[in-house]
């Protein structure tokens, strides 16, 4: 079974074309040492039908002109995304590249996650 990374953080949407712009420097970095997909996604139907649990914007607590992106990376296992990480962060592009993030770092939500279900 395959090990995800996933995230959800809020970005104002001023920022979206920075964020993309850092998204695609992730998913090129990402990849070229070993990960398996790489998604970034931004919130697109936030409104979740009434009982069916909280909604993105209100759990992640998004300020007025923010929007929620959810985003995850997928690995063979835990093991290779260590190993993924590790080379990541020893790029030495690495420190240019989180200088400056165009959202609220704080705020970013984040884990690790085994795989139980898929297909």
């Amino acid at each position: 079974m395959s090990y995800v990374d996933g995230f959800v953080l809020p970005v104002p949407k001023k920022n979206l074309a920075a964020y993309k712009k850092m998204a695609n420097w992730g998913r090129k970095t990402w990849m070229k040492y070993g990960a398996l997909q790489y998604f970034e996604c931004v919130g697109h139907d936030l409104n979740v039908p009434k009982g069916c649990g909280l909604p993105f914007p209100k759990g992640i607590r998004t300020k007025p002109g923010e929007t929620v992106v959810f985003a995850f990376i997928i690995y063979k296992s835990k093991a290779h995304r260590d190993a993924v990480m590790k080379k990541v962060m020893s790029d030495p592009a690495m420190p240019a590249a989180v200088t400056k993030m165009p959202f609220d770092v704080k705020r970013m939500i984040c884990g690790g996650f085994k795989t139980i279900v898929e297909g």
